[in-house]
């Protein structure tokens, strides 16, 4: 028996390697980058251009989908109070919390990659949410995470699940409730959203909310707490991110107070930095040998590009823009909900209003700023791909820039419903998450209108 599974499992992580994996939000490392694939420049869902598939998704959920060999995978979170589920898109500054607090089922779906069949769905956690969420959020926010073998969701309030590669549940544990909303009146709740990811066998989480702010370490295998650090921080929204340098790794944490460095496998701090905006959304990434950290809310909008490898304090003396370990940084220009990308030298980035600015990787230097297309409303973050530059917005639309030091809008696609979360890129596929759809999108002729599921995958509050 052991060595049949072990032979299985062998099979599975060779057919793995020959796939391009998509494992966490905004692929490996959290650059956004996919290589060596063609990818779709135009597509039109309601005329089923280069249409591959199209899904259903019950419920409301703005996470993003992962890929890993054969797979897609999304999590959900499905009221039973349909008239409830509700979304406001747009831009807006209202911080009343949404009031659907009907029981909930928070779900994963395991997809068939290649056909958007549902393989497995497995029901994690039903109830009633413990918190509320934003008129323009979900109660399933945070991206799941695969190694190939284990995957991995986090519903916040509702609790850390590791499932095995057939859905099998592995261990759960209860977090708490989690109260990540405005800091100034705790009763206003939005949330969270920072996702999971996993290095070597661990499963670490931020979980930044109005009281007790911890980082914490999970065995990948057992659900073993392994380490937790106790954050002096008000609640924020990015994904932690690994970088791993030739003499060490380091683990990235963006925050209000301050943006932190951490040793991944015991949690204790290796350096901070400040001052940073009031709210953080973006998640940090690395390219280039560069860390790069950006968020667009008052008082400042910064954008970081850090050097590896500090110790203590590595903030910049007044008036400063670098330093002994900032390559450069902005005081202005940062995103408040779009993640940049770095892409061929160029640094990529969006505001929430669709302005896109260009800077050099290296320098800082800005390249050039254009409006995207109409402009509209933006909190997707940016990936790329094939020279190609992707932006979808809200508005259920994905814009196509070429990659270069000029602006040049290659095409505009609607996929017909709010798009919210990022999309993951595998072999030349784009995965995008509609508000109620999951939508395989490449360069190839349309599916057929049979291939597509017509169905959604799950209704109801009964599940597996």
């Amino acid at each position: 028996m052991n060595r049949g599974l072990a032979l299985a499992g062998c099979f599975l992580l060779a057919g793995s390697a020959q796939a391009q994996n998509w494992p966490q939000f905004r692929g490996a490392g959290a650059a956004g980058v996919a290589a060596g694939k063609s990818t779709p420049v135009t597509w039109n869902v309601e005329k089923n251009e280069n249409i591959l598939w199209k899904t259903p998704i019950p419920g409301l959920s703005v996470a993003s989908p992962i890929v890993w060999g054969d797979r897609v995978f999304v999590v959900t979170a499905i009221s039973s109070d349909s008239k409830a589920e509700t979304f406001r898109a747009g831009l807006y500054g209202d911080v009343e919390p949404h009031a659907d607090m009907a029981p909930h089922k928070w779900v994963v779906y395991a997809l068939d990659k290649g056909t958007g069949k549902v393989i497995w769905e497995r029901v994690s956690h039903q109830g009633v949410p413990r918190t509320k969420r934003h008129t323009k959020s979900s109660q399933a926010n945070s991206t799941p995470v695969t190694d190939g073998q284990y995957v991995v969701a986090f519903f916040g309030s509702e609790g850390l699940y590791a499932y095995d590669w057939n859905g099998k549940l592995q261990w759960k544990k209860d977090l708490g409730a989690m109260n990540a909303g405005w800091f100034y009146d705790p009763d206003y709740e939005w949330g969270t959203a920072s996702s999971p990811i996993i290095y070597k066998n661990l499963v670490i989480v931020q979980c930044d909310i109005q009281k007790d702010s911890f980082l914490a370490a999970f065995d990948l295998k057992s659900g073993q707490e392994v380490w937790r650090t106790m954050r002096d921080e008000i609640p924020s929204w990015g994904t932690p991110t690994i970088y791993e340098g030739q003499t060490r790794a380091e683990l990235i944490t963006h925050a209000t107070k301050f943006i932190r460095a951490y040793d991944p496998l015991t949690g204790k701090e290796l350096w901070r930095l400040a001052p940073n905006s009031e709210v953080t959304a973006p998640t940090p990434f690395a390219s280039g040998g560069l860390i790069y950290v950006t968020n667009g809310y008052r008082f400042i909008q910064p954008i970081y590009a850090i050097k590896p490898g500090g110790s203590g304090d590595i903030s910049l003396k007044e008036g400063a823009t670098s330093g002994d370990f900032i390559a450069w940084s902005t005081k202005n220009g940062g995103p408040y909900m779009p993640t940049p990308v770095v892409y061929d030298g160029l640094f990529y980035t969006t505001n929430n209003q669709g302005i896109l600015t260009v800077y050099n990787a290296t320098t800082g230097e800005r390249v050039y700023r254009e409006r995207l297309g109409k402009g509209g409303s933006y909190s997707a973050s940016v990936v790329a791909a094939d020279g190609k530059v992707y932006f979808s917005n809200e508005d259920g639309e994905t814009l196509v820039v070429k990659a270069g030091p000029k602006y040049e809008l290659l095409a505009t696609n609607p996929v017909g419903e709010i798009i919210m979360a990022t999309p993951a890129i595998s072999d030349g596929v784009l995965y995008i998450r509609g508000l109620k759809s999951l939508i395989a999108v490449g360069g190839g002729a349309p599916a057929k209108a049979s291939e597509a599921p017509e169905k959604p995958a799950v209704a109801g509050l009964s599940g597996k």
